[in-house]
């Protein structure tokens, strides 16, 4: 049974964790790039897998659109803490990882595939190695025929932590950008490597477009 700290920690921390990204985004003001793709998707009543890097997760919230969806978040006690945040927003969760709960967690997101709701992925969590596609994506598009459409977030002014993602905390009143990628469809015939490699290129290429997009104004990613 949670002790009455993790308890109450439980319950404000979201809602302080809401607040603030909330409060960050409307100061930041991001532009959003490629977003016409995914919104042409959705408007034929497509739901997609949206993909980003784990270090980029904290504002990534704001920078969805669509009519719903499932994040898939950690079994721990950080992850329920994200989850319960992410409930804050009205988004749901699937709760597992590849080191706790994932093969239940993976069935759970392949039935959702059936459903009109996005699902949300990290491919490089929960630890890592950072910014290298793992098989979970790979094998949700493999099995649901969905498109993953790479996601990314950049901006100029902000703090990396020191954990295995060099976590993102952006400053306020900096510039920062949202970046959709072109959908990746797993091909027919095609091996899971294969579109691993292809799906490691567009997140890589994506996250730099969007970086390069700050030099406009003078300025790099963080």
């Amino acid at each position: 049974m949670p002790s009455v700290s993790d308890r109450l920690l439980l319950q404000a921390a979201p809602r302080l964790a809401f607040w603030t990204i909330g409060w960050l985004h409307r100061a930041l003001k991001p532009e959003v790039l490629g977003e016409d793709v995914v919104v042409t998707l959705w408007n034929d009543d497509r739901r997609v897998i949206l993909s980003f890097w784990h270090d980029q997760l904290l504002l990534m919230i704001k920078g969805y659109r669509g009519k719903g969806a499932k994040v898939l978040i950690s079994a721990s006690k950080d992850g329920e803490l994200i989850a319960r945040t992410m409930g804050c927003f009205g988004v749901g969760a699937v709760r597992g990882s590849s080191t706790r709960g994932g093969r239940a967690a993976f069935r759970e997101l392949v039935e959702l595939g059936k459903e009109p709701v996005d699902l949300v992925f990290t491919p490089d969590g929960p630890k890592g190695p950072r910014h290298e596609v793992k098989d979970g994506v790979v094998q949700l598009a493999r099995l649901t025929g969905r498109p993953v459409v790479p996601m990314a977030f950049v901006c100029s002014h902000g703090h990396r932590f020191g954990s295995w993602d060099r976590f993102l905390l952006p400053y306020p009143w900096g510039k920062a950008v949202y970046r959709f990628g072109a959908p990746l469809f797993f091909e027919q015939g095609e091996s899971v490597e294969a579109f691993r490699a292809r799906l490691q290129q567009a997140m890589d290429d994506n996250t730099r477009q969007a970086g390069d997009y700050l030099k406009r104004y003078d300025l790099s990613a963080v």
